[in-house]
């Protein structure tokens, strides 16, 4: 009998592991690098130096049936957790899945006014922000700041309101067990002070609804070897001339950014734990602000005259200046720090009824000096950046597809 109910479970186990949808699996084949080959004019130089750069890409294409279910096939290209890379602004997707996921939990709604306290000498707390139509600060409009402009203070704010160990715990519950996020952006705090968080308090209507107390992450959080790059770093105006250790800093590897993009896109094709526990209006929210120009905004005003329709679009537009197209949206979050400089993103053209998944990564940093400023982004990474895009969007629109996809889920209404 006990025998029999093992080749059950194990039957059980495979049964599940043949179920769970293609979605988290990618093929190391050679289908991008034949793409790129076909297009020496746009990536010789990167080709010839893949080691140099530190590329990896991910390219996911979509087909869908009659019932509109999409079907994945994702094409992966030097993809290597391993290989360590900068996450830098990439890692603010997450921050606002999992603070709308704990604002759900609580029962209060995103729009609710967010209060920050400060209990410590390096910590600063919020009370207004001007930026928003209400005045105050709110999990929502954080998280509209970093969708729309990548805001660091709004990613801090998220940061503080999760809590380093709610947030990491989170991630590797569903899955991502080889991201780490342990410190705050644009910030000066070292590693110990990003294990405390600040205090927060919700109000409505003057009178608080809920406080969470400062918290303190008892595990430290650290890659288990140092993480060396480069050849030396600039400190307090000062050449170093050592390799800069990255032990301490975020880690988010391709894969699990690919992973939570289509986590997010796609949730109906994920095991029901690995997803976020989201409402409609959250959903709508990312799409509406992850694809949104800063001129179709209303809140932050000033976004209209301060940025331009690229500024946070790197894959295919290679954050240009100019007028972007209104039928192609880029639902994305991008990064650039230390050099590197990434991009994941669910492209649409509404009109041509394309769809697909592109999440890459270019370290940008010749004379392999840190923090002295002297990144080469517009010269290599912009422009590869626009070229990957655009060369993948060129196979998408030559390439047959059965069915036309319905992409209504992801047409949304701008704020202006």
């Amino acid at each position: 009998m006990t025998v029999f109910r093992g080749y059950k479970l194990l039957f059980y186990l495979l049964l599940q592991l043949v179920a769970l949808p293609s979605i988290a699996q990618f093929q190391a084949d050679s289908f991008i690098e034949k793409l790129l080959k076909k297009h020496p004019e746009r990536f010789s130089e990167i080709l010839n130096n893949p080691d140099k750069y530190r590329i990896q890409v991910l390219y996911t294409r979509i087909d869908r049936n009659k019932k509109n279910e999409p079907h994945f096939t994702t094409h992966g290209y030097r993809v290597n957790s391993a290989e360590y890379f900068y996450p830098a602004s990439t890692v603010k997707l997450a921050a606002v899945a999992l603070a709308f996921e704990k604002m759900n939990k609580l029962g209060y709604d995103k729009y609710t006014p967010m209060f920050t306290g400060a209990d410590r000498p390096e910590q600063t707390k919020v009370d207004a922000d001007t930026t928003s139509e209400s005045g105050l600060p709110s999990v929502a409009h954080y998280a509209k700041k970093i969708l729309l402009a990548s805001d660091n203070d709004a990613f801090n704010r998220l940061y503080e309101f999760i809590g380093q160990k709610e947030f990491n715990d989170s991630l590797h519950h569903k899955g991502f067990t080889n991201t780490r996020i342990v410190h705050r952006l644009d910030s000066p705090m070292g590693a110990e002070n990003n294990r405390y968080t600040n205090a927060i308090r919700f109000e409505r209507g003057g009178e608080i609804i809920f406080e969470q107390p400062a918290r303190y992450n008892e595990k430290e959080l650290k890659a288990p070897e140092q993480i060396l790059l480069g050849k030396g770093f600039m400190k307090d105006g000062v050449l170093v001339n050592e390799p800069f250790d990255f032990s301490s800093k975020n880690f988010f590897p391709l894969e699990e950014q690919h992973r939570l993009l289509k986590t997010l896109f796609f949730p109906d094709q994920v095991p029901p734990g690995q997803r976020f526990n989201l409402t409609p209006d959250d959903y709508g929210f990312l799409y509406q602000y992850m694809s949104q120009f800063p001129v179709e905004t209303s809140f932050p005003a000033h976004y209209t005259d301060d940025l331009y329709d690229g500024y946070v679009k790197f894959l295919l537009f290679g954050a240009t200046k100019t007028r972007l197209p209104r039928h192609i949206r880029l639902f994305n979050k991008c990064g650039d720090a230390y050099g590197f400089l990434l991009d994941n993103a669910y492209i649409a053209d509404f009109e041509k009824g394309i769809e697909f998944m592109l999440t890459a990564v270019i370290y940008c940093n010749a004379d392999q000096i840190f923090n002295d400023n002297k990144y080469d982004y517009d010269e290599i990474g912009f422009p590869f950046m626009a070229n990957l895009g655009k060369t993948i969007f060129e196979y998408e629109l030559d390439r047959k597809r059965s069915v036309r996809p319905d992409l209504s889920r992801f047409e949304v209404e701008y704020d202006k």
